[in-house]
């Protein structure tokens, strides 16, 4: 009797949560074409569904792994994944190989591991709930708190659009030997948004194979240069498994922390959380939805890694070639040399003559040139354009997902990607008119540190509600996840904190300290109300309701319209822990 009511109650329980992701597959249908850009879904193929599957430690209740149906989830993770080869992190790469040799390719493997833990995350919302984060802060954030989330996630993006616009423009400065300007080529890559706009007309498919072939190009150009430098394997080996810099100083330090905020990037989790939902998930089927959590957990991974080795190239060469050089050697070399804009790339006086120079994308191009012959030179021109291109395209989609979401606006495509590149690229249009393409190594920095500080408004939130039951159900995070999220968000506001610490430091007039004062105050009060809407959800608190949350039931969570925004209700008899795929 016992066994039959314990199995009345978990067929409720399933029948529950069967109808509740019913009412989200409802929503998906009516706003569609305002909740997403694709216009069409990836359909899954259908294997033997409803069979009788066995469930262990190491055994999920879903079909056999099948290549069919991870092919059909390839491409949101690969999209993802680019973002970890925007220029940004590129220049962010050949810097930690400049000032460190291998040491730091520890710290490139912690942060790429990190990213997936968090790209894990944003994916399950988005399959769950049918709705990306920047929906979900929409209905779960009151105006004010909601908006200023928004304000922060679209510097976010400004500050990478810059990244990747300007490094675009910088590889057709040196595929044309600096006869296109360096304001010439941010135009140039600013009007690629819109010539993208025309490809997913043909089919999402064929997009989302556009990209992997951007992908292999720099897996090609980043690979040759690997193969023409020939790092030391030992060191590279060591290098990735050996968590310790010796000798390292201040430079070192702030080059291990930067690749943080290079790695991770705040709006690329909204971006995921979107991605996902260009499959055709049956979402009233539990079962289904955690095959497509395992699927897109896989390929993730696959893209994630791919990335990774691309990244190692990059940081391998110049550890291998440039690290330890000095201004003079570098100099001397390049004198000799029949590249373009070698002249005076690597200028020096009588006292920096031995002392080691800071590199970035141009003077990258220009240093591979010099020791390595014209073909490394314009091979990498082209693996930067690769890069630039298609992470401008991505941002892009950023910006239209963060904008639909939290605006709630129902523009055309056209009018939202014009709105969003303008807001991007004007202020990267200032900085390359009145820029010297020699001097842009300080600004990676600073902009790496930028969307460091963003960082939290996009871990928080997503920590958050993929730990709430009301918007999870029985996919919400176990304790184990939500410890290791925490963990990870305890020690990126940390890492933000050094930042600021060490960029005040250098401020020359005194009222820029107060300024920095009060901007940090904000910042970090901010923070932790996004932390404590997080701890009172957890423990059901009841926070009431005011201008900066909107109203919570007796258990601390937020009456919800199920056909608006549908709670999935917990299956408490459920045979998988909480969190489980």
């Amino acid at each position: 009797m016992e066994e039959e009511n314990m199995s009345s109650n978990s067929k409720e329980g399933l029948l529950e949560t069967d109808h509740s992701l019913n009412n989200i597959h409802k929503r998906d249908d009516k706003d569609e074409k305002f909740s997403t850009y694709f216009e069409q879904k990836v359909v899954i193929p259908k294997g033997n569904e409803d069979g009788n599957f066995g469930v262990g430690r190491w055994q999920m209740d879903m079909p056999p792994f099948s290549w069919k149906k991870l092919w059909a989830f390839t491409g949101p993770g690969f999209l993802m994944s680019i973002a970890y080869l925007d220029p940004g992190n590129i220049e962010s790469d050949l810097q930690s190989g400049a000032v460190a040799g291998f040491q730091l390719l520890f710290m490139l493997f912690l942060a790429t591991i990190i990213g997936l833990m968090m790209q894990r995350l944003a994916a399950r919302l988005g399959v769950v709930t049918g709705m990306h984060l920047a929906e979900v802060c929409n209905r779960r954030y009151k105006k004010v708190p909601r908006l200023i989330l928004w304000v922060m996630i679209e510097i976010a993006i400004i500050g990478s659009d810059m990244q990747e616009v300007i490094g675009s423009a910088i590889a057709f400065v040196l595929l044309s030997g600096g006869r296109i300007p360096l304001y010439a080529g941010v135009l140039i890559t600013a009007c690629d948004a819109f010539v993208f706009l025309l490809l997913d007309k043909y089919g999402l498919r064929k997009l989302e194979a556009f990209f992997g072939v951007l992908i292999t190009i720099m897996a090609v150009t980043f690979g040759y240069e690997y193969v023409a430098v020939a790092p030391d394997q030992k060191e590279v080996v060591l290098g990735v498994i050996t968590p310790v810099c010796r000798g390292c100083g201040r430079s070192q330090l702030l080059q291990a922390v930067g690749i943080i905020g290079a790695v991770i990037m705040p709006h690329n989790i909204y971006l995921h959380s979107a991605l996902v939902k260009s499959r055709d998930i049956d979402r009233r089927k539990p079962r289904a939805v955690r095959e497509a959590n395992f699927y897109f957990l896989v390929e993730a991974a696959i893209a994630l890694g791919v990335s990774f080795v691309i990244n190692l190239f990059v940081v391998s060469v110049f550890a291998e070639g440039f690290y330890g050089r000095t201004a003079a050697e570098l100099n001397a070399t390049c004198a000799n040399a029949s590249i373009p804009n070698s002249a005076g790339t690597f200028p020096y006086n009588a006292s920096s003559a031995n002392e080691t120079v800071d590199t970035d994308l141009f003077k990258g191009g220009v240093f591979l040139g010099c020791f390595y012959g014209p073909a490394a030179y314009y091979i990498w021109a082209i693996g930067i354009l690769a890069a630039g291109q298609s992470s401008t395209m991505t941002g892009t989609y950023s910006g239209q997902f963060v904008m639909e979401g939290f605006l709630d606006l129902k523009w055309s495509r056209f009018k939202r990607i014009l709105l969003t590149r303008s807001i991007a690229i004007g202020p990267t249009l200032c900085l390359a008119i009145f820029s010297d393409v020699r001097k842009l190594t300080g600004m990676n920095d600073l902009l790496n540190v930028l969307q460091s500080l963003q960082l939290p408004f996009a871990l928080i939130p997503i920590l958050h509600f993929t730990t709430s039951k009301a918007v999870m159900g029985e996919f919400k995070n176990s304790w184990v996840w939500f410890i290791i999220g925490t963990i990870i968000s305890v020690v990126v506001v940390a890492i933000n904190l050094f930042f600021v610490i060490v960029y005040v430091e250098d401020l020359p007039y005194d009222y820029l300290y107060v300024i920095a004062g009060l901007v940090a105050a904000a910042y970090l009060c901010f923070v932790f109300y996004l932390a404590f809407q997080l701890v009172a959800n957890l423990f059901g608190l009841c926070i009431g309701s005011s201008w900066l949350s909107n109203p919570v039931d007796e258990q601390g969570i937020q009456p919800l319209n199920t056909e608006e925004f549908p709670r999935t209700i917990p299956n408490t008899n459920s045979k998988y822990p909480s969190g489980y795929i």
